[in-house]
């Protein structure tokens, strides 16, 4: 029982990143691509689901987002980042930019 439940939040957290992409490509497309490290086609594609096709995508098993730093140490320069306030969402800022976008290429 307790798989199902983590199942079924797994799909509202689909739904919730789809729309939230889908608001972000319109309201500023430029910072969308940037922000979803996503190309122009991907974010053309998502712009163009139905919302049944945004419900039966979201439905599946695995997280359609990704976790945004590619590794621990990423991580760890967040979390344990001694800067004064104010300046952690700057740097969190750099260290997001310098994950490379996901190219369509890349996935072929």
């Amino acid at each position: 029982m307790h798989t199902y439940n983590l199942i079924d939040e797994i799909h509202e957290l689909n739904l919730a990143y789809l729309l939230l992409a889908q608001r972000l490509i319109n309201d500023d497309r430029a910072s969308a691509l940037f922000r979803l490290k996503i190309d122009d086609e991907m974010a053309d594609l998502i712009l163009e689901l139905s919302a049944r096709q945004l419900a039966r995508l979201s439905r599946i098993n695995q997280l359609l987002c990704h976790f945004g730093h590619d590794s621990a140490d990423q991580l760890r320069q967040l979390t344990q980042n001694p800067r004064e306030q104010g300046l952690d969402q700057f740097h969190a800022s750099l260290l997001m930019a310098s994950r490379p976008a996901i190219s369509s290429t890349a996935e072929g």
